[in-house]
C-alpha cells in the first residue's frame, strides 16, 4: 500500500519560517503560525518540505488504506497561502461567507495576503475544522 507523500519530518517550524520569501510572505507565515497555535493549543510541526501543521490524526478508511495527517496548517507559498482546513468535505459556508476574499480546494483555503481576510474569521474556521475532525478522526496534539 502506498505512503502518503506529506509526512511528518522532524525539520525545524522555525528555520523554515524564517527562510519564507518575499518579506511580505516571511511576515504574514509569523503571523498565521502565531494564530494557529492559539486557535489550537498545538505546537507546530513540518510536514513535507513546506506545510505548517498543528496536530495530527490517524485514519483508517474502508479501503483498508490508513495512515497519519496533519489535523489543521499552512503553507506560505510565493503567490498566495495555503492553508489547511480538515475535514474538508464539511461545509463552513456560513463561516467562509464572513472570511473575506480567498478561493477554495477540497481541504484547503487559498489566500493572497492576510489584509484580505478578517483573522478572527479564520481563527473560528480552524476551531472549527479541529472539532468536527476530532469528532470523526481523534486529533492528537503532536
Amino acid at each position: 500500500m502506498s505512503r502518503n507523500k506529506t509526512a511528518l519530518t522532524g525539520a525545524s517550524v522555525i528555520e523554515f519560517l524564517q527562510a519564507v520569501e518575499p518579506e511580505r510572505k516571511l511576515v504574514e507565515a509569523q503571523e498565521l503560525d502565531r494564530l494557529f497555535r492559539k486557535a489550537t493549543g498545538y505546537q507546530p510541526q513540518m510536514w513535507g518540505p513546506s506545510i505548517v501543521g498543528y496536530g495530527r490524526y490517524h485514519y483508517r478508511y474502508a479501503t483498508g488504506r490508513e495512515g497519519e495527517f496533519l489535523a489543521t496548517g499552512f503553507a506560505p507559498r510565493r503567490a498566495r497561502h495555503s492553508i489547511y482546513i480538515m475535514p474538508g468535505y464539511q461545509d463552513y459556508s456560513a463561516i467562509l461567507a464572513r472570511l473575506g476574499k480567498h478561493r477554495l480546494g477540497k481541504s484547503c483555503l487559498y489566500v493572497n495576503k492576510l489584509a484580505d481576510i478578517d483573522l478572527n474569521v479564520l481563527g473560528e474556521l480552524i476551531r472549527a475544522g479541529i472539532k468536527d475532525l476530532n469528532a470523526i478522526w481523534p486529533v492528537q496534539p503532536e
